[in-house]
């Protein structure tokens, strides 16, 4: 696996639908109103703007607007796929803004603005509620959608799978095209060594009393999250809250509030809450935890200060490419660096195969860290491929949205801009499994009963803003206490208090 992009909190590159669950309870007409026209009065502010830079519609072409990151990629996949349709089509693609808010909201104004030139859309995994309610997205056809739902691992697919009230049952209103999943990082030599064990602690206890042992024997003690006030601390809370047996809403109402509707419930929330506040509290613990995120929790592992490490898969390259250099003090692997001597012909994946191996020696991968006798769910990113509502070409568009995202595009996408593909076949395929040695890990935690997607709510925006303030600085808090607060402020957010979506 190449250093190919950083990855933000969604987990995309810069971050079966659910089983047995019947009709959702209709939600307001005046809630989606509210939401539709709150957002019309941010695009009204640059209308024009908009109506200067938009690409207007023209026969033919087709609109697609991807995240900044692996922007190239997203290109050449479109320019493939433009030579295959034999002139039915031209895609021209228009990278969205590098900050996933920006990217919605730029997207939203034009939506708003009924920008005819916008036909497909890069989506962040958990906008699907908020557009599909809002009318900015269209479903996909039901035959593509069967297709779709047939190939793809059962956790991506339900990030694309919402119900409107127009609807009579659940649909899926965009193809999942990539995905990510955190994973447990660790110091294999220093739990040896200073442990006296050579597998990982598969709790967050086990990871705390390991941190302990280290330190006691003079080891590294940090364990590295991501806890600064931003969309990864609600990724980090959600993966412990779901592991717990929690829910911030119900999968089935999202208008109800469950982090402490019932004894169980209650309880669930405390215990993730109880496992924050330990790790941002125990003896050793990475003080600047309250301003970590992604990159600075891989620096902190890579400093040797950390004993584990909760992130996204760019770990491992990051930390491959850095110890080549010789940036890493506890691992050494300049005698690989002729490998990347020409900066215009990079290593294979082939060819990096010993230095993965090399490296695995003293920093390993396991799958993400639960509780006892409870299973394991770990929070998803990725990105999905929607039409706009606005599109005057919609056929067209989801002709194009197939290839976009077909095994050739994923695979091309994976190998050259980072995060992993939801094609469960691809997960066979030799190339991608040379350019992912966590391939494994990666692939059961996409499954159904290991993958956590975020609430799926219209408002998630909204909640997420109001946990993440609640729950910063992690610790500061008594959980028992807090579990009130946090409810109290998802309510806010289903009511539209305090912020406009």
């Amino acid at each position: 696996m190449r250093s190919r992009v950083s990855t933000d909190v969604s987990g995309r590159p810069g971050s079966a639908g659910r089983s047995g669950s019947g009709p959702k309870k209709s939600r307001t007409t005046s809630r989606v109103r509210r939401k539709v026209v709150a957002a019309a009065v941010a695009a009204a502010a640059i209308l024009p703007v908009v109506s200067a830079c938009g690409a207007g519609y023209e026969a033919g072409v087709l609109n697609f607007y991807p995240p900044a990151d692996g922007a190239d990629t997203f290109a050449a996949i479109g320019d493939k796929c433009s030579a295959e349709s034999g002139g039915a089509y031209k895609v021209v693609t228009t990278p969205l803004p590098k900050g996933a808010d920006d990217q919605r909201l730029q997207l939203a104004r034009r939506l708003a603005g009924n920008d005819a030139g916008l036909d497909l859309m890069g989506m962040d995994v958990v906008w699907t509620a908020e557009f599909a309610d809002a009318g900015w997205m269209v479903p996909v056809p039901d035959e593509l959608a069967a297709a779709v739902t047939e190939r793809s691992l059962g956790g991506p697919l339900d990030t694309a799978v919402w119900k409107t009230e127009d609807d009579e049952n659940e649909r899926l209103y965009a193809i999942p095209f990539s995905t990510n999943t955190q994973l447990l990082w660790y110091r294999k030599d220093v739990l040896e060594d200073k442990v006296g064990r050579k597998r990982p602690a598969s709790t967050w206890d086990g990871m705390l009393e390991d941190a302990l042992i280290s330190g006691r024997n003079g080891g590294p003690t940090y364990i590295m999250v991501q806890g600064r006030q931003y969309e990864g601390l609600m990724v980090w809370f959600n993966s412990v809250l779901v592991s717990a047996g929690g829910q911030v809403v119900d999968p089935d109402d999202p208008d109800k509030v469950t982090l402490n509707d019932t004894p169980e419930h209650r309880a669930a929330t405390v215990r993730a809450l109880r496992t924050l506040k330990a790790v941002a509290t125990a003896p050793g613990h990475d003080p600047s935890l309250s301003n970590s995120d992604e990159g600075s929790a891989r620096l902190g592992m890579e400093s040797g200060k950390a004993l584990y490490e909760v992130n996204w898969p760019f770990v491992f390259p990051g930390m491959r490419e850095n110890a080549i250099a010789g940036s890493v003090p506890f691992l050494d692997l300049k005698r690989f660096a002729n490998l990347y001597a020409d900066p215009n012909n990079p290593p294979s994946d082939r060819d990096v195969i010993p230095v993965n191996r090399e490296m695995q020696k003293v920093f390993d991968f396991a799958p993400y860290p639960g509780f006892e006798g409870l299973p394991t769910k770990t929070t998803l990113g990725g990105l999905n491929i929607a039409v706009a509502s606005t599109s005057k070409q919609q056929d067209l568009a989801w002709q194009a949205a197939e290839c976009i995202t077909n095994e050739a595009s994923q695979k091309m996408f994976s190998l050259n801009a980072g995060p992993p593909p939801v094609i469960e076949s691809i997960y066979d395929d030799r190339d991608f499994r040379l350019a992912y040695p966590m391939w494994e890990e990666i692939k059961r935690q996409l499954e159904p009963e290991h993958a956590a997607v975020r609430p799926k709510s219209p408002d998630y925006q909204a909640i997420s803003t109001l946990l993440q303030a609640k729950l910063s600085p992690v610790g500061a808090w008594d959980p028992e206490t807090l579990v009130d607060e946090l409810a109290d402020a998802v309510q806010k957010a289903i009511n539209g208090e305090g912020l406009i979506p």
